[in-house]
């Protein structure tokens, strides 16, 4: 049974319920939200499970599917390579796939990054739904380099007082401005 198909059944209760059982098959969670008005856990159930029967794709295979080239970094000039990676965030965004915290890294190391790694780790994408967003965090995998990096060059001072608070045997670095300023020029997710 399809969410289109759940469109069909005139009362709501019986529609989250039919949510609730599919995603139970699935084996996810079949919880109330009963805090939550009954459209918005509709809307909460079927995104879910939207999400969770799509097929996941790489962002590579889907930019190729596009028509947009990535070649290897290393057949890249400096000046060819910062068009494509212009080009290859650009067409990220009109997917819903967005970069962050890049301004770390070159041009070079963050094409290189995304090529090798970034845009081929699957991922399920919405391009059609703009209140989904997917995100490639460039400190975000929880790595105690990245935490240093987010810490050094992104987290605020009200963010690196709570981290030290938390965590008080990690070292923290000194605040630095990063090397570049390149993500304030980025595209933006709509959904912040």
């Amino acid at each position: 049974m399809t969410t289109i198909q759940f469109a069909d059944e005139p009362d709501q209760e019986e529609r989250i319920a039919k949510l609730r059982q599919e995603l139970e098959k699935l084996g996810g969670s079949a919880m109330s939200l009963e805090s939550m008005p009954a459209d918005m856990e509709e809307e909460f159930l079927r995104q879910v499970l939207e999400y969770e029967t799509a097929e996941p794709i790489t962002l590579f295979r889907l930019l190729a599917n596009c028509g947009v080239e990535i070649p290897a970094p290393d057949q890249l000039d400096d000046a060819s390579l910062a068009a494509k990676l212009n080009e290859v965030v650009e067409r990220m965004a009109s997917l819903g796939a967005y970069v962050l915290h890049t301004n770390h890294l070159t041009d070079r190391q963050l094409y290189s990054y995304l090529y090798v790694d970034g845009l081929r780790e699957e991922a399920v994408l919405f391009p059609e739904n703009p209140s989904y967003a997917y995100m490639i965090d460039l400190t975000g995998s929880g790595s105690e380099t990245d935490n240093q990096l987010y810490l050094r060059y992104y987290a605020d001072e009200e963010h690196r007082k709570r981290w030290a608070h938390d965590w008080p045997d990690d070292p923290m670095p000194d605040h630095e401005d990063p090397p570049f300023d390149r993500d304030r020029y980025l595209p933006q997710s709509p959904i912040g």
